[in-house]
């Protein structure tokens, strides 16, 4: 453990890149303002689709997919600024690996647990174990904000399901006596992920215009366009639920240049000028263009002090607005 540090972000997140898809821009942002940053991944990312032909060699073995995106995720985080990372089983007690579960897709937006979960899958950590190893980052680290995925996973995959079951109940063990790395901690503001809805749909919309044709060139013939009437993800609520809001333009370069780190899981990466429902936009293996949205936006999790109570103090592009 490093040091006790205090009035900084932490953010946990199931696999490498997900840092970057679900929270790039609040990162980046809080890393920017010269404010404590720590990033706690729960898996390396065995079980992940690889993109391209450079790397295929990679897929189906999890060993050297893990150590390759190990390596990948340095590379995002150095995009972002954040310097401060720890894998969740490194200081769990258990000292086993936590492993990548897999997924399966059960809807055209929903993910779910795949028929073969690996002996050593994430999903299978007890919950205890796994808590108990965060509430001692969560002691070590004394963050004032909190970011991860809501309930739902974001879009369902067992293991963002399972990351927010074990945020949940480490935000309860830190806020009890340890025998270790540190005092007690309660955190002041939690955050889950979230897209306003009819503010992704525009966006998705905005992927058939010119702009983005001109920002991908040729690339744009190998990729689909998103269903925009289709049924969202968990992470899209009603835009006027959204309670934080980061802005993503003046850390733009950061948050691209970490999608990009990330090149077995995220494709066509490029900035986009010239319509204000997105500043860029992405493919992940599946070849469906998704946007980068303007802003990045988080809903405070229930039983979280608004930010006000908590006398949060936000980083300049990071404003509360409910």
């Amino acid at each position: 453990m490093t040091p006790t540090r205090t009035g900084g972000l932490l953010a946990v997140h199931a696999h490498p890149d997900d840092e970057s898809l679900a929270t790039g821009a609040l990162l980046a942002t809080w890393a920017a303002a010269g404010r404590p940053v720590t990033v706690v991944t729960a898996t390396r990312g065995e079980r992940g689709e690889v993109i391209g032909e450079r790397w295929a060699h990679l897929e189906g073995d999890g060993p050297a997919l893990a150590g390759h995106r190990v390596g990948e995720l340095a590379g995002a985080l150095a995009a972002l600024g954040v310097r401060d990372h720890r894998f969740l089983d490194e200081v769990a007690d258990g000292g086993a690996r936590y492993e990548d579960s897999g997924m399966a897709w059960v809807g055209a937006t929903r993910a779910g647990a795949p028929d073969d979960v690996p002996p050593g899958a994430f999903v299978g950590v007890p919950l205890e174990e796994a808590a108990g190893a965060l509430a001692r980052v969560l002691r070590s680290r004394r963050p004032e904000v909190v970011a991860t995925y809501e309930p739902g996973g974001g879009y369902g995959h067992p293991d963002h399901v399972r990351t927010h079951e074990v945020t949940r109940r480490a935000l309860e063990l830190a806020a009890r006596e340890g025998d270790d790395a540190g005092s007690a901690h309660v955190v002041p503001v939690v955050l889950w992920a979230a897209q306003g809805r009819a503010a992704l749909r525009r966006a998705q919309a905005a992927l058939a215009g010119p702009e983005v044709r001109a920002a991908l060139g040729r690339a744009v013939e190998d990729l689909d366009l998103p269903d925009a009437a289709g049924e969202p993800a968990s992470v899209a609520v009603p835009d006027d639920a959204l309670d934080v809001e980061v802005d993503v333009l003046p850390v733009r370069e950061r948050v691209l240049g970490a999608l990009r780190a990330h090149a077995t899981q995220v494709q066509a990466v490029r900035a986009v000028d010239g319509d204000a429902a997105l500043v860029g936009c992405y493919a992940l293996s599946n070849r469906v263009l998704a946007p980068v949205l303007p802003v990045e936006a988080y809903r405070y999790a229930p039983g979280s002090p608004r930010a006000g109570q908590a006398r949060v103090t936000w980083p300049a592009g990071v404003r509360p607005v409910a």
